[in-house]
């Protein structure tokens, strides 16, 4: 029998939806990606539209006589760290390749997005053999400055991985990137597409014979930034998975099984991909009915069980305002992550008709779908600060964000370089940053669903590449639920 409080649950979710009109959905879609302009690196085409933009990083890769130019700066900095990049990158072509349809002209935009991602990893995947470069920028040298990535005079050191210094995690993480982006290019750019797939069987098979991680490769590069503090098997898990998804070989099933079984997380995120992995690999389960998936099935529900409210296996702690709230750094990332996974999964439940149990309670797919909507609708704006967490969406949002060329002026009002520490004038201001990064998704509130908008607070006030992309999804989902 269905426990009464998750019953409690599912009704507040439909009073919620009676109690205020949804947000724009379409325009928050076209924004998540237009935030993506703001974080190129290298030449930017005519057609960039966030026009306070300029080129930068246009010698990145000569330090080692290669062309590293092109990728995302990772957040509120001028560095390029690939890990969470490339995550980026998958994150986004799953959404397109679950959502596109409902994406209408945001699908080619969303295209365009992934490419400036995929063709700058390429050039790391392929630049030098028996060589992946994971990172262009000193990001000690970086976090000292305050500049626009348009005057960076801060060391461009390149890094990489290698048979003798591995990086297991970040080389499955890339070849899950271009296993995932060339489902999404096979249609529109065949070629495009057969040279991601072939790039991603290179760096997966790489990522598997020479074992480590990269962090202890790369140490300071790339800790406390970016360490792999999951290890690196379930970016093994999660590559393997990609690459099943994009070849259907056998080779990297058998290859899945042989790593056993992984951890159960309570979270999701640019480091600790199990449960991604485990939603991924559940669709051949569920939609087809596949026993060979039905361990990955069982791993998915049981992730979805530690994030409903009242469920009896129920670890996550949520705000009186309703947000889910996993840790205080950056909490948005985990929030839109999770939600991708909460509306993926009630997709592929919808179909079939499936349903799962929490303890004693019987799960169907609106449970999930009811606390996704409300983890959008609350970073849209319904929340206690009535507050929009995306930039430019709402008529109240985050003014002062933790961000270098948003909080600056831009070269075409003030043409003379600041130098590194010119900037600090402007990132002590109280003033708003005088450049709108439409479209970025902050950190996010405090437990207590209070936001300061001061741009210091960098862990509520920066945006990140990981928060928007994570974010596409559900919002493709839910424009084509609300017309």
């Amino acid at each position: 029998m269905a426990s009464p409080f998750f019953f409690v649950f599912l009704l507040s979710g439909v009073l919620l939806e009676n109690t205020y009109a949804s947000p724009n959905y379409r325009e928050a879609l076209s924004k998540s990606l237009l935030f993506f302009q703001g974080q190129r690196s290298g030449p930017l085409p005519g057609d960039q539209k966030l026009s306070w933009r300029f080129n930068s990083g246009l010698s990145d890769g000569s330090s080692a006589h290669v062309d590293l130019t092109g990728g995302y700066y990772d957040a509120g900095d001028n560095v390029k760290f690939n890990f969470p990049m490339a995550f980026t990158t998958t994150m986004l072509s799953w959404s397109s390749l679950e959502y596109g349809k409902k994406m209408g002209p945001e699908l080619q935009n969303a295209r365009v997005a992934i490419r400036w991602a995929t063709d700058y990893l390429l050039k790391c995947a392929r630049a030098t053999p028996g060589k992946l470069y994971v990172g262009v920028g000193d990001p000690n040298g970086d976090h000292k400055c305050w500049e626009r990535p348009e005057d960076m005079d801060t060391p461009r050191t390149v890094y990489s991985v290698s048979a003798s210094n591995p990086g297991s995690d970040v080389a499955a993480e890339t070849a899950a990137a271009l296993a995932a982006s060339s489902m999404v290019f096979r249609k529109v750019d065949p070629k495009y597409s057969r040279l991601l797939l072939a790039t991603a069987k290179k760096v997966m098979q790489f990522a598997i014979q020479y074992r480590g991680a990269y962090s202890d490769s790369l140490s300071s590069a790339v800790c406390p930034f970016y360490c792999s503090y999951s290890g690196y098997k379930d970016e093994l898990l999660w590559g393997a998975a990609w690459l099943h998804r994009a070849t259907n070989n056998q080779y990297y099933i058998n290859f899945i099984k042989s790593l056993g079984g992984g951890d159960q997380p309570d979270i999701f995120s640019w480091d600790n991909k199990y449960a991604g992995a485990y939603v991924l690999l559940s669709r051949r389960a569920v939609l087809n009915k596949d026993n060979n998936f039905e361990l990955y099935k069982q791993a998915a529900e049981n992730f979805m069980c530690k994030i409903l409210p009242n469920s009896p296996s129920s670890s996550t702690k949520y705000t009186q305002g309703g947000l889910m709230y996993k840790l205080p750094q950056s909490n948005l990332q985990y929030v839109t992550s999770i939600t991708f996974l909460l509306t993926t999964y009630a997709k592929y439940m919808k179909s079939t008709k499936h349903t799962f149990n929490c303890g004693n309670s019987v799960i169907a797919p609106n449970a999930l779908i009811n606390l996704s909507k409300r983890q959008v609708d609350y970073i849209l704006g319904v929340n206690p600060m009535k507050m929009s967490y995306m930039v430019g969406f709402g008529s109240s949002f985050p003014k002062r964000i933790h961000h270098r060329g948003s909080s600056l002026p831009s070269r075409a009002v003030l043409s003379n370089s600041l130098g590194c520490s010119g900037g600090f004038q402007s990132f002590r201001t109280p003033n708003p940053n005088p450049n709108i990064l439409t479209g970025a998704i902050v950190g996010g509130p405090d437990r207590n669903d209070q936001y300061p908008d001061q741009r210091d607070d960098y862990s509520r006030s920066e945006p990140a590449t990981y928060i928007n992309a994570a974010f596409v999804g559900p919002l493709a989902y839910f424009v084509g639920k609300v017309h």
